[in-house]
């Protein structure tokens, strides 16, 4: 008992003094001998076209308006798995509404989480229960949500799972029936927001019209585009680039840019459909 107590003892120390630091990379990922990264989009039939690539220069031929086409301003959630199985049973149209709100739920959480990784932060150090200082980091104050209406709305609880006192806004825009323009019906921020980084949520870039609106009344109320990060879940090129075209400095997070979006988003979250 004693030996094999302390071949177990000295198998976890080992372990431990081995065990890297979240910043630090594992061996086997900088060898390259990870689980590669499979990806599956839709089949090109009929007159549904391509898909666009997730990211990267060498993932075989580029096509127009691909994510590192528009710039470092896009930037997309590192693909796997789990991402995937996501995408696909919130496209899937024989998924149950329980299911559907559920997994865009979980969705919703990743890119918030990522979104956060955003913001600045800064160095600072704490002390352990046991006594030990423990360098780390903290965010910097002055952050909002501002969620475009409806759909936009779906997003603000993960935020606040987040982030428990976040102060969130509200932006109603629709088209108009003559014009088929964004207009703007109703926008209510917290008084100091042209002070804060603007976490802006809306789930599904389709034009990206209404989006542009949004960040107009926004910067009519002080707030630089520099300090505005979208937060989305699905994205079309054409959406993304609009958005790029008209605010160079805006950051866009999203998990997928394809030429089909799942536009239903709304409707099926909310139940309406």
């Amino acid at each position: 008992r004693e030996s094999h107590f302390s071949n177990a003892h000295a198998a976890g120390a080992k372990a431990k003094n081995t065990m890297p630091c979240h910043n630090q990379q594992l061996n086997n990922v900088s060898s390259g001998q990870e689980h590669p990264v499979k990806q599956v989009r839709f089949a090109n039939s009929g007159n549904v076209p391509a898909a666009l690539p997730h990211c990267g220069p060498t993932g075989g031929p580029k096509q127009p308006d691909s994510p590192e086409d528009l710039g470092p301003q896009l930037k997309l959630l590192p693909l796997n798995d789990q991402i995937r199985e996501l995408q696909t049973i919130i496209r899937d149209k024989t998924t149950s509404r329980g299911d559907f709100v559920f997994c865009a739920d979980r969705l919703i959480r990743l890119v918030v989480e990522e979104g956060l990784n955003q913001l600045p932060y800064s160095e600072c150090t704490v002390t352990t229960p046991t006594g030990y200082k423990y360098e780390g980091v903290k965010f910097e104050r002055g952050n909002c949500g501002v969620s475009i209406m409806r759909s936009g709305e779906a997003m603000e609880q993960g935020l606040r799972d987040c982030c428990r006192s976040i102060r969130i806004g509200k932006i109603l825009i629709q088209s108009d029936e003559e014009t088929q323009k964004a207009k703007v019906y109703y926008a209510k921020f917290p008084p100091d927001v042209y002070r804060r980084k603007v976490l802006l949520m809306y789930p599904i870039l389709s034009t990206g019209n209404t989006v542009i609106e949004a960040v107009k009344v926004l910067i009519e109320h002080g707030v630089q585009p520099r300090h505005i990060i979208l937060l989305s879940l699905f994205s079309t090129p054409h959406g993304a680039k609009s958005i790029v075209q008209e605010f160079p400095d805006i950051t866009i997070l999203t998990t997928e840019v394809h030429p089909v979006a799942p536009t239903h988003f709304g409707q099926r979250y909310f139940g309406t459909d």
